[in-house]
């Protein structure tokens, strides 16, 4: 039943018409604008660059080979506090800060140090060595070539005369530091490479730098003719011996093998003057600008070796760093993500390797303690025994678990067998795209 109103309580025509209307509108709320939500903060700190220490006198140095000492979170955990940790960030940022706004044409190699042109001629070396080694026929197999060994064999056999022309003049200084190169190239058992393998380069480049062999004036020369010439190899070597990602993280990574291009390369472009990080979908900027600059290089070398067309689909990761504001916001992004993953998992460094030049903190684990074999004496598979929540296990890196990842092949790998079968096609643009 409708409710009845009472018409006495109204007020009445002439009431309303005496109200102030002004009194009203100060009586109502104001509306006021709704403030844009703030953008979300990245809870990691931007790294910075920790001072280089001075390097050591060689002749107070008790050289001997590496192994590795990060055998549980424990050990990780006493790297990352340790002297050893900021000697490597500092040797890494410091050659990144050193490529800032620079192409690679700057660096010219008849003008750079002598140590870095031995470097190249030893990076041609193991060039050449690829044509003695040829890929054995798999049958159109995707995985890793066995003839990869015989590749690895080679360089070891010819590392000695290499070191010595850069200086070395100690065996026991020689084992050690070739050591870090022979692990450059990817293992040896499991056919794989990634950013580990990539890592011992740069711990190779760091030890003749402890040996006063690489001062900071050959940072620039390193990061613009050293490490390119080293990326332009591997990419060789991935396509011809089909190395698999170690530990890839498939579209979701920023390439299948590599990290440092993309920090080095950041920096090249911190202030350039047009391209933007959005112009990584430019295919025109790609072609005229990649050979000057890292990031460009690998976005262009990623962008080739897919069979699908578009960044979104197939790097989704670099697409979302496109969107980045300027070059200085995925500068301190890669160093975030250096600290992060590369540094900080343990999948990672668990291969890292420890030596006089590049010494593990007090308290790490050692291999004969834990009874665990050299990493160069494990059956294909690469078994190794870590600990993990205080208990000891057995992980394969060609088994799907929580610390490794499932063994695949290379989409390098799947390129090169379809050239074979003249099955290469152009990229197949998604529906819709």
């Amino acid at each position: 039943m409708p409710s009845v109103i009472d018409e006495s309580s109204l007020p009445s025509r002439s009431k309303l018409a005496n109200i102030d209307k002004t009194d009203i509108h100060n009586r109502l709320p104001r509306l006021t604008p709704r403030k844009k939500a703030p953008s979300p903060q990245n809870p990691l700190p931007i790294p910075q660059t920790p001072p280089l220490p001075l390097p050591s006198d060689p002749s107070r140095v008790e050289f001997h080979d590496p192994t590795r000492r990060i055998l549980s979170p424990h050990d990780h955990e006493l790297f990352q506090a340790s002297p050893t940790y900021n000697l490597i960030l500092s040797f890494v940022f410091s050659i990144s800060e050193a490529a800032a706004d620079t192409k690679i044409t700057a660096i010219n190699i008849a003008d750079a140090p002598e140590t870095v042109r031995r470097i190249l001629s030893i990076l041609s070396s193991v060039e050449e060595i690829i044509s003695q080694c040829p890929p054995a026929d798999q049958g159109g197999s995707r995985f890793g070539n066995p003839s990869f060994r015989n590749f690895l064999d080679a360089i070891s056999a010819e590392s000695s005369p290499w070191h010595s022309s850069l200086g070395l003049t100690s065996p026991s200084a020689i084992s050690e530091v070739s050591n870090y190169l022979h692990n450059s190239f990817g293992n040896r058992a499991r056919i794989d490479y990634g950013s580990g393998h990539e890592l011992n380069f740069i711990i190779w480049l760091l030890c003749l730098n402890r040996l006063s062999l690489l001062p900071p004036s050959t940072f620039p020369a390193l990061a613009l003719l050293v490490f390119p010439r080293y990326i332009a190899l591997m990419r060789k070597i991935q396509s011809t011996y089909y190395l698999e990602p170690a530990g890839s993280h498939g579209v979701w990574g920023l390439d299948d093998y590599h990290f440092l291009p993309f920090l080095f390369g950041a920096s090249q472009l911190l202030h350039h003057p047009y391209i933007r990080p959005l112009s990584i979908h430019n295919e025109l900027v790609l072609e005229e600008e990649g050979d000057e600059y890292l990031y460009l290089s690998m976005v262009r070398e990623t962008m080739a070796s897919k069979s699908v067309k578009g960044l979104k689909w197939t790097q989704p990761m670099l697409d979302d760093i496109s969107g980045a504001k300027n070059w200085e916001k995925v500068e301190q992004g890669m160093r975030r993500m250096f600290v992060k993953e590369v540094l900080g998992k343990l999948p990672v460094m668990q291969h890292f390797l420890f030596g006089s030049l590049v010494p593990a903190a007090e308290g790490m684990s050692r291999e004969e303690e834990l009874g665990v074999k050299l990493e160069a004496e494990e059956r294909e598979g690469g078994e190794v025994v870590v600990e993990k929540d205080g208990v000891r296990h057995v992980h394969r890196d060609d088994a799907w678990g929580d610390c490794c990842g499932i063994k695949i092949p290379s989409t390098v790998a799947a390129k090169q067998e379809a050239k074979k079968k003249g099955e290469e096609e152009g990229l197949r643009r998604i529906p819709f795209d």
